[in-house]
């Protein structure tokens, strides 16, 4: 049999680093950083262990990288979402909503991606977060800044200030309050968004994430090593 071609190949290697993506964010997120191993992430993604390390640095990084791209994905689910806006204000609102829903909705993942921000190696850039920082940065800019270079890491701090502070440990502020208050800043009408009072998320709530990982199985291939 004639061995894979190189884009079957890489195919089978995206696949498999987003299953490991998916398998740590579902993980994080039912039993927390810490009882979370290397090897659990790769039993629940179906791949060897070896895999992991393949990729990824360490533990952290993985997570950092999990994280970023549900962030990544989350966000530009809901500025793409029907009915399409073009209009700054709007795409805003959106923004804001989608990662405060992250925070309501999925409390235990992001306590654990804040604290380990605040570890010795700290934020981890990877192509998960510079997905995330393009969409904000083109928010600020729709959103009529004249200077995204300053207004983007603003963006970025207050929001992971409202996220910090949804989930501190007996004294989380609520979600709402903290929305009026970046709304405020933005001049943003509540209308706008996904308010509240609509029961809907800023994301999605629901427990599947596979939509923002690896979806399908790997391609099947001919005797020459061709995707069928």
């Amino acid at each position: 049999m004639s061995p894979r071609s190189a884009s079957v190949n890489e195919e089978l290697r995206r696949r498999s680093k987003e299953r490991l993506l998916q398998a740590a964010v579902e993980l994080v997120g039912e039993r927390g950083f810490e009882a979370t191993t290397l090897g659990d992430i790769a039993d629940r993604a179906g791949s060897a262990r070896g895999l992991v390390s393949y990729y990824f640095p360490g533990k952290r990084q993985l997570v950092q990288s999990a994280v970023h791209r549900l962030m990544h994905r989350t966000l530009e689910e809901a500025l793409e979402r029907e009915p399409r806006a073009e209009d700054g204000r709007e795409r805003m609102a959106r923004a804001i909503d989608a990662i405060l829903g992250l925070a309501r909705d999925r409390p235990v993942l992001m306590r654990q991606h804040m604290a380990g921000l605040l570890q010795a190696e700290g934020f981890v850039p990877c192509p998960e977060q510079r997905r995330l920082a393009e969409l904000l940065r083109d928010t600020v800019a729709r959103h009529g800044s004249r200077d995204v270079d300053s207004d983007y890491p603003m963006l970025r701090a207050l929001l992971m200030g409202a996220v910090y502070a949804a989930l501190v440990p007996g004294v989380p502020m609520p979600v709402p309050v903290l929305r009026a208050e970046l709304f405020k800043r933005y001049r943003l009408d509540w209308e706008l968004g996904v308010p509240p009072e609509t029961g809907a998320s800023g994301g999605r709530g629901d427990r599947d994430l596979s939509r923002f990982f690896a979806t399908g199985a790997a391609p099947e291939c001919d005797p020459q090593g061709q995707p069928k």
